[in-house]
């Protein structure tokens, strides 16, 4: 039921008071049409929404989705497996080396990688097993023992003489042990 100016002056109300009236009678009604309004909006758009939906097969959306969730797991476990083998490699590169190997990739070819990789304590199960391989395979590592010098002394030119082809030839001789 809508309240009509007449109305209200058909009932011997003056112009102040239908004013008055109607201003509350607006207090009340202008929020009910804005949440009319507002829930009409809602209502459309999910019309729409439901409409944007129609023909669309639900099933093949969930195997398509579950698919893609197991490919993002193979994924990520891919990458995971990658950044595992490259921190071992590093920390087998690090160990290596600081051994004093003289070819690094030869002690490698010694090692049980996969029986390193599977470690629960990676450090120090590569280090033991480098040990082993120093153990028997010392050639491959420098040695910390010193190399001895063998150096003796030859008889050099004669300085008691003047000429450069007679101290050649003196040298020489003293050399092939001639003299």
């Amino acid at each position: 039921m809508a309240l009509k100016t007449e109305d209200l002056k058909a009932q011997g109300l003056n112009q102040d008071q239908i004013n008055y009236v109607m201003a509350e009678y607006g207090k009340e009604l202008n929020p009910l049409k804005t949440d009319r309004d507002n829930l009409r909006s809602q209502l459309n758009q999910a019309q729409a929404t439901l409409k944007s939906f129609e023909g669309v097969d639900i099933a093949q959306l969930r195997n398509k989705v579950s698919r893609l969730e197991t490919e993002l797991r193979n994924k990520d476990a891919a990458y995971q497996k990658k950044m595992a083998d490259r921190d071992f490699d590093d920390l087998l590169n690090s160990i290596v080396t600081g051994s004093k190997a003289r070819n690094t990739k030869a002690v490698i070819a010694q090692l049980d990688l996969e029986a390193l990789k599977s470690s629960k304590n990676q450090e120090r199960d590569i280090q033991k097993a480098v040990e082993a391989v120093k153990k028997e395979s010392d050639y491959l590592f420098e040695s910390d023992k010193k190399i001895p010098r063998m150096v003796s002394t030859t008889g050099g030119p004669n300085p008691n003489v003047e000429d450069k082809n007679t101290q050649a030839n003196e040298a020489l001789r003293s050399l092939f042990g001639k003299e």
